[in-house]
């Protein structure tokens, strides 16, 4: 790992380290990222699994992924082939991959000493029910009627309920705790359902399942976890964690820590809502450009380093706080303009015509291709009679600070030559659709005639030489900046404005031979990569972010 992504000393971090100190867990550190394969992860599970194979590997331990298969009606194989593809290229690798199905048998076995030992119990109350016997967070709850039933009943009830004897809802496995207690996840909670459900890995061995407070418990048991790192909603539920444990003889214990989870403005961190936006079509796939998660960022152009340095850089503490998109963004943009070649694009094409440059010439102009790192080389490009420019770079009536083209006035061409506007070309609508110009030839760049100063510098492309491709314009998914919590409805804040497609754009010819990872500087348009998802026949860019942000002063006044 780049040392300087080590988290250092964060408070997790001197938490693990007096651990160690004091030999518990025999001085070994094992985590573990345990994703439920119901969706794919996003940029919450970043911090997450970061944090919880960072600390390991400050403390020369191990961490497992771990699938919580526990629920097969939502969960699918595709979402676990994701899951790992998003770790690996995250950059890390696990020391095991495990699943909770792995341990079913296991579950099940400490589920039935729990009932020999009095402390679980089948109950046959409906599941309205065993929702008003819970109570409320002011009112404490009662005793299910059955929570008095022997220890044999309730083995031979289990064991009918493991062999498909009931149907799903008649019974469910529930811990005997305390249903007076202030912590509501003690209020003698369910552990095991009945589920008559095909399982992706398990097939019909099982019709119950384990709920997640258990399964995860003895999981970590299981597999020997010293750390269970896991965000701050799991706070109420350590209690019942170290219920669990309790009931258990063990040398080694795991110990939860729980830290703030990442709250990204802009953003939704909840994967039953991606899931909502993906197949209501709101979005293009789990892997939109637009959506939050790390296939979608993947796609975007965004970095594994960049992503990695964000995460360090907000830190871990116990205190929610909300992170503004702008941040990441910049992390981003630090990495790609370090390493991205430079590129002309014209996206909105005006035609000019150098009216002094014969037809038949050309010329070959060399550009570097980082304006910072000579070892990335130089690249040619042609300059002819017919050039594009970007329309915004030219006004008919200029304001005062406006330093770009207009007639009479003179601009330079980057790397090549100072134009001047002579006469303006209009179709029958009056839009400007071509230029006029003369050229200087003794402003060449790189010529001594180049020291002649103009206000303006604008980037072109030879008309006969460019390429024609499609360019998508990303930008943020949702307008308002706190979509989970000011709408209930997320269509309502979809940015109509967060994808503008270009048919007609003009590259550099180079970039027909871009590669699928190779990601460009569209000189003073942003930074852009070929979209290797499209399922056009045509060549396609994309936009990964614009060279500035423009976001965070409306992020700040939103804080």
């Amino acid at each position: 790992m780049d040392k300087k992504l080590k988290r250092g000393t964060n408070f997790i971090h001197q938490i693990v380290s007096v651990d160690v100190d004091k030999n518990l867990n025999d001085g070994k550190v094992q985590t573990r990222f345990p994703p439920e394969p119901n969706g794919y992860l996003h940029i919450g599970h970043a911090k997450a699994l970061s944090l919880s194979f960072d600390i390991a590997s400050e403390f020369e331990g191990s961490c497992f992924l771990r699938f919580d298969d526990t629920n097969p009606e939502k969960e699918e194989e595709k979402y676990i082939d994701a899951i790992k593809e998003d770790v690996l290229w995250l950059g890390y690798s696990w020391d095991k991959l495990t699943y909770t199905s792995d341990y079913f048998s296991r579950l099940y076995d400490f589920a039935k000493q729990l009932i020999l030992d009095n402390k679980a119990y089948v109950d046959s109350l409906s599941a309205d029910k065993i929702k008003e016997y819970r109570g409320t967070l002011t009112l404490p709850g009662k005793d299910s009627p059955y929570k008095n039933r022997s220890i044999e009943e309730n083995a031979n009830l289990f064991e009918g309920m493991a062999n498909g004897i009931f149907e799903e809802g008649e019974h469910v496995l529930r811990a005997k705790i305390d249903m007076s207690s202030a912590n509501i996840n003690l209020r003698d909670p369910i552990l095991y359902r009945i589920k008559k459900i095909s399982h992706q890995r398990t097939n019909q061995d099982w019709c119950i399942y384990p709920m997640y407070d258990f399964a995860h418990t003895f999981s970590d048991l299981i597999e020997g976890i010293s750390h269970s790192l896991c965000s701050l909603e799991f706070e109420d539920h350590k209690p019942l964690y170290e219920w669990f444990l309790d009931q258990i003889p063990i040398k080694n214990r795991p110990k939860q820590i729980e830290f703030s989870r990442l709250n990204l403005m802009y953003t939704v961190m909840s994967k039953r809502k991606l899931k909502t936006l993906v197949d209501s079509g709101q979005v293009n796939g789990w892997d939109d450009p637009r959506m939050p998660t790390i296939s979608g960022m993947r796609r975007r152009g965004y970095t594994p380093n960049s992503i990695r340095d964000f995460i360090y850089r907000i830190g871990v503490t116990k205190k929610d706080n909300t992170i503004q998109l702008s941040s990441l963004e910049n992390c981003v943009r630090e990495d790609l303009d370090a390493k991205s070649e430079r590129r002309f694009a014209i996206l909105r094409p005006l035609k000019i015509t150098l009216e002094n440059y014969s037809e038949d010439k050309e010329e070959v102009l060399l550009a570097p291709n980082h304006p910072s790192d000579e070892s990335l080389g130089t690249r040619e490009i042609i300059f002819s009679r017919e050039i594009y420019i970007e329309e915004d770079d030219f006004m008919e009536n200029p304001h005062s600070k406006f330093f770009r083209l207009s007639i009479n006035s003179e601009v330079r061409l980057k790397y090549g030559y100072i134009i001047k506007c002579n006469k303006v070309i209009k179709n029958e609508k009056g839009k400007i659709i071509e230029l006029v110009c003369s050229y200087d030839p003794d402003t060449k760049s790189g010529s001594s005639g180049s020291k002649r100063k103009v206000k303006g510098t604008i980037h072109w492309i030879s008309s006969k030489h460019a390429i024609k491709a499609e360019v998508d314009l990303y930008d943020r998914l949702f307008k308002e900046p706190f979509p989970e919590v000011n709408n209930s409805n997320l269509s309502q804040c979809i940015n109509p404005d967060s994808l503008e497609v270009i048919n007609n754009a003009f590259l550099e010819p180079s970039l027909a031979s871009a590669k699928p990872d190779q990601t460009f500087q569209f000189e003073r348009l942003g930074f852009f990569k070929i979209d290797i998802n499209n399922n056009k026949e045509k060549l396609v860019f994309l936009r990964i972010l614009s060279l500035r942000d423009t976001w965070s002063k409306i992020e700040k006044q939103s804080l």
